[in-house]
This record gives structure tokens, C-alpha cells and sequence, in this order.
């Protein structure tokens, strides 16, 4: 929708959630050692993992914590299996909500979730009834003032790969092919930008304009979800605004 920001979206929700920094290391923990398991356990050679990392990083979470939580995943020391999960439904107002999991026990997760999107006043879908209105992207967010050099800044950013790049605001957005996420930030990053947000997502099409009220309900269903231990990540296609998540 246009003027629609992804990431106004992203930032009047991430104070919650970084609020509760115990139970954030414990889940990036499970995505290091999934990601791991999944690709190896050196981040040159693993672009998830070097994701992973980067986002513990981003938020402090101790060297140790990650060292072992690499080690899990590669098997050098015992850990929990766990195993990637998406559930779709829709929020108060018809809106659509995708959850990203990773657990150890898919039935004991999927009744949890079904719960909470009941209890908020949504409900749980079946697989691919939400999805195809989200596409899966790297997004990275730049802050207008510190880009003295705008066009410097693009020409880095697509000579890179990156799909698309607008001003929000008082941001530039970046949108990336998921398989082009890393080689864009890196040649930012090299190129002397560094972002305030940078972070594989998914991104909806077209965004739902909903009222301040259903709105509210909308974003207490989506912290119902995102307090989950085996929850890692929760998407809508609804347009919150501060009011809302306040």
C-alpha cells in the first residue's frame, strides 16, 4: 500500500520485545543451533548462521551463549532437536498472521498456538491460507541522517543485488531476495553504512488498514504469541501504528 513503512511496522513493536532480553537469547539460541544443524557450523560458509549471529550480536547476547549454541546445533554438544514450524491464521478483523517456530515437540506448539490465536480473537488456518500475501525478504533500514550521500548509498546497495530501495520518513528501506540479504548488508557495511534495522522478514504484499481499537486487540494477540517460548518470529499484514501498540 503505498506510504505504507515496514519499518514504522518493526520499530513500534521491537521495545516489548527487547524488553524481555532472557527469553530473546533463549530464542535466538535455538535459531543458532537449528541454523547450524542446517548449514554447518562456520558463518563464512553458512549465510544463515552469519545471520543468527548477527542478530544475537545486535542485541548483546554473551559470546559464550552463541559459541554454544553453534556447538549444539553442529552436534559437539548435546542439545535439544528442534525443527522449523509456520502457522497461518487470521487476527481480530480478518487480518493475516503468519508464525515462524522452532520446537522440539510440534503437537504440544501447535495446540499452544491455536490457543492463543482463540483466546485473542482470531483463529488458526490451515497452511497456505495467509501465506501467498506475505513475500519472504531481507530489509534493511538506514537512517536519512546519517546517508550524507544518497546516491553513493543506492548505487552500493543495487550494485549488490538488492531488489528495491525508498524513502520512509526519515528512513531509507531496502528490500533484498533473501538469497542476496548478505551480500547487500556486507557491501553496505563496507561501504561505511550501518543500519538500524537489517533482518530477513516477511513482508506483506498489501497492508490492512484497520481501526485504532481492532488494532489494539490485533497487537495484544501478536505479543500473546510472540511471549511463546517456541515462537521466533510473528508477521501481520496490519498497518500498526504507535496509538495501536501502546
Amino acid at each position: 500500500m503505498a506510504g505504507h513503512s515496514h519499518s514504522a511496522n518493526i520499530a513500534v513493536r521491537k521495545g516489548k520485545q527487547d524488553a524481555q532480553r532472557a527469553k530473546l537469547f533463549s530464542k535466538l539460541a535455538r535459531y543458532i543451533m537449528i541454523a547450524a544443524k542446517n548449514g554447518g557450523g562456520d558463518p563464512d560458509t553458512n549465510l544463515r548462521l552469519r545471520y543468527a549471529i548477527d542478530k544475537a550480536r545486535s542485541v548483546s547476547m554473551p559470546k559464550d551463549n552463541i559459541e554454544r549454541a553453534v556447538k549444539k546445533g553442529t552436534g559437539e554438544l548435546e542439545g535439544v532437536n528442534y525443527e522449523d514450524v509456520t502457522y497461518e491464521g487470521y487476527g481480530p478483523g480478518g487480518v493475516a498472521i503468519l508464525v515462524e517456530a522452532l520446537t522440539d515437540n510440534r503437537a504440544r506448539t501447535g495446540n499452544d498456538v491455536r490457543t492463543l490465536f482463540e483466546k485473542g480473537g482470531g483463529n488458526m488456518g490451515t497452511p497456505g491460507c495467509v501465506g501467498y500475501l506475505f513475500d519472504r525478504k531481507g530489509l534493511i533500514v538506514l537512517d536519512v541522517k546519517a546517508q550524507p550521500d544518497e546516491e553513493k548509498m543506492m548505487e552500493a546497495a543495487l550494485e549488490a543485488g538488492a531488489d528495491d530501495i525508498k524513502r520512509e520518513g526519515t528512513v531509507y528501506e531496502i528490500t533484498t531476495d533473501p538469497t542476496t540479504f548478505g551480500q547487500v548488508l556486507e557491501k553496505l557495511k563496507a561501504a561505511g553504512y550501518e543500519p538500524g534495522t537489517a533482518e530477513l522478514t516477511q513482508l506483506p504484499k498489501t497492508a490492512a488498514e484497520v481501526e485504532t481499537e481492532v488494532g489494539k486487540k490485533v497487537v495484544r494477540l501478536l505479543d500473546a504469541l510472540e511471549d511463546n517460548d517456541d515462537v521466533q518470529n510473528v508477521y501481520t499484514n496490519a498497518n500498526i501504528t504507535e496509538e495501536m501498540a501502546g
